[in-house]
């Protein structure tokens, strides 16, 4: 029976963090395994920063699942938030190491449903699938995770 006064003064997110198993793959899958958390880091690459420019994503994300794993993202290490000096109610997201080191796995996953899916994509995927042909998936990444890195040093100026 579940003792529910276990749960007391636990987030959702204390309780959602817990290990399932000791395998590498569930273990990622406990961070990055539903389709909104992809969808955030990818928006961040594309260079969406705050709350509100999440939203209007055309994947219509719900305002507390949104809230939930940004702060899921941001516990794990995989995001940052700070504020602009002269605007501190806006919060401004933006990828580490740890999350820029998804753009691989998002890229593949891009490229694994241009081959198998006989499926027409909207603008955004239809570009960066686009810009991608013809370059090895190596130099793809290279570029994409260094044209973050310059966004993010941008972000970071500004807040300092």
């Amino acid at each position: 029976m579940l003792n529910i006064s276990s749960f007391v003064g636990q987030t959702k997110l204390n309780v959602m963090k817990k290990d399932r198993s000791n395998c590498p793959l569930t273990s990622a899958l406990d961070i990055i395994g539903d389709k909104w958390s992809l969808i955030i880091i990818r928006d961040i690459f594309l260079g969406k920063k705050t709350f509100t420019e999440f939203i209007k994503s055309s994947e219509k994300i719900a305002t507390n699942i949104l809230a939930n794993r940004l702060e899921l993202l941001t516990a794990n290490g995989l995001i940052k938030v700070t504020k602009l000096p002269n605007d501190r109610k806006t919060k401004l997201y933006y990828l580490t190491d740890k999350g820029i080191d998804m753009y691989p796995i998002i890229y593949e996953m891009m490229q694994w449903s241009d081959r198998n899916l006989n499926k027409k994509f909207g603008p955004i995927g239809t570009e960066l699938l686009k810009n991608s042909q013809g370059q090895s998936t190596k130099k793809v990444i290279s570029k994409m995770t260094s044209s973050y890195l310059n966004t993010r040093e941008e972000i970071l100026a500004k807040v300092k």
